[in-house]
């Protein structure tokens, strides 16, 4: 299909000026033309007949390591966006742990050379705040500051107080994001998973929460000094709840984000299987209530799938040795869908801007669906009900703690830029 071709979405339920309705949509040389009641089938060279189901914007995940320069074994950038596309993303920003870090900018421009060849969708990389972020001397925060999307040393807490500090005033200059991920090491105790009843119970070691809200809490007074924004990754306890809720209140320059994992399941979900270890890790019952009513009153703004890919190796040792982290991309919508709009906890309202608006308000990017905007949008069919089966992902980690979860949604396509970056077939 020719870039110039005139594409016709006809029958659709849109998400359009905040609201569901029924819809055409004309998308002209991948640009939105005409969203409309009805749309002539003759005006366009291609039509697709979505009879009632959903077109939504392409959602935005600010929180997705795709791997690639370094350790493509896991995911490439071509199958970590393919994969995103086939969740129904069309915005991802790509964490810094990569091969060579990206702490200055050939190192950045390495992977930005691979987005630019591989990429189905946006990708909007990170650059880390620390050289190889081992969190001993701040990366080349100016320098970078043009080319990427915010600074991050995700999955690594920056220990040092000054240095914290020192990152904020860069950050705050160049009118960049702090997207910190919040870990006292000083706290960890060589812990994997939640220090809680099920570690109790199984003889694991546990990591405990205070490990995450004792440096959300730091960072906050670094911010109230330096005035810069600040965005907390994963957040996993009802402390942290608590903390950025009040700093809000507050006036800080302060959103956050947790997943789909830590809002459906608990320590109580534990199995002694690599697919149910992440950092951090599930947490208690009363973590998980809080973090709903977290989404319900607006103290967390976004859910972020933290897509963490590792191999079928890496993940087999059980939840003592297996590698930290689980795929999340291919089943955020579905599970939060089925789970929480299909239950009347939210409405499906309410998912676009923990999927998509809120996100894009923050870090200005991702789409809309508006005429004269690209077309950045995905279809869902809402009542296709099927079990999450890890043989289905086109990401190269299927380590999910979903596994063999039914739930409800299933991505029909997803357009990038007008092009279809997926498609069922």
């Amino acid at each position: 299909m020719g870039d110039e071709m005139k594409q016709l979405i006809k029958n659709a339920i849109v998400f359009y000026n905040s609201q569901f309705i029924k819809k055409d949509i004309l998308i002209d040389d991948g640009i939105i033309a005409d969203i409309s009641d009805f749309i002539a089938p003759e005006c366009a060279d291609f039509i697709y007949n979505f009879d009632n189901n959903y077109v939504f914007p392409g959602f935005t995940d600010v929180h997705v390591h795709l791997r690639e320069p370094g350790f493509s074994y896991k995911e490439t950038i071509k199958t970590g966006t393919l994969a995103s596309a086939h969740g129904g993303y069309t915005s991802v920003c790509s964490m810094p742990n990569l091969k060579p870090v990206p702490d200055s900018i050939p190192h950045l421009q390495e992977q930005i050379d691979i987005i630019n060849k591989d990429a189905v969708i946006n990708v909007y990389p990170y650059a880390s705040i620390t050289v190889n972020e081992m969190g001993e001397e701040l990366s080349d925060l100016s320098g970078m500051a043009q080319i990427c999307i915010a600074f991050s040393d995700d999955g690594r807490g920056v220990q040092s107080d000054e240095m914290m500090l020192n990152a904020m005033k860069i950050a705050k200059k160049h009118n960049k994001m702090i997207v910190a991920h919040c870990e006292v090491n000083d706290l960890l105790n060589g812990g994997y998973i939640h220090k809680g009843k099920y570690a109790e119970e199984h003889g694991h070691r546990g990591i405990c929460s205070e490990s995450e809200w004792k440096q959300i809490e730091r960072d906050i007074e670094l911010v109230k000094k330096t005035g810069c924004a600040y965005h907390v990754c994963h957040i996993s306890t009802k402390e942290s709840v608590e903390i950025i809720r009040q700093a809000k209140k507050d006036g800080v320059d302060i959103t956050c984000e947790t997943g789909p994992h830590y809002l459906v399941l608990s320590d109580k979900d534990l199995q002694e299987h690599g697919r149910f270890k992440m950092n951090p890790p599930l947490r208690d019952e009363s973590d998980k209530q809080a973090l709903i009513d977290g989404i319900l009153d607006g103290t967390i703004d976004m859910i972020a799938t933290d897509h963490a890919p590792h191999s079928a190796e890496e993940k087999s040792k059980g939840l003592e040795k297996s590698n930290m982290g689980v795929v999340g991309i291919e089943t955020a919508f579905p599970v939060m869908y089925t789970h929480f709009v299909k239950t009347e906890i939210i409405t499906l309202e309410r998912l676009m801007e923990l999927l998509s608006i809120n996100a894009n308000k923050r870090f200005n990017i991702g789409s809309s669906i508006e005429i004269g905007k690209k077309a950045d949008l995905t279809v869902f069919d809402l009542d296709n009900k099927y079990t999450v089966n890890p043989d289905d992902f086109l990401s190269i980690g299927k380590s999910t703690p979903f596994e063999g979860m039914e739930i409800y949604g299933k991505c029909l396509m997803t357009m990038c830029n007008g092009k279809i970056a997926w498609e069922a077939k």
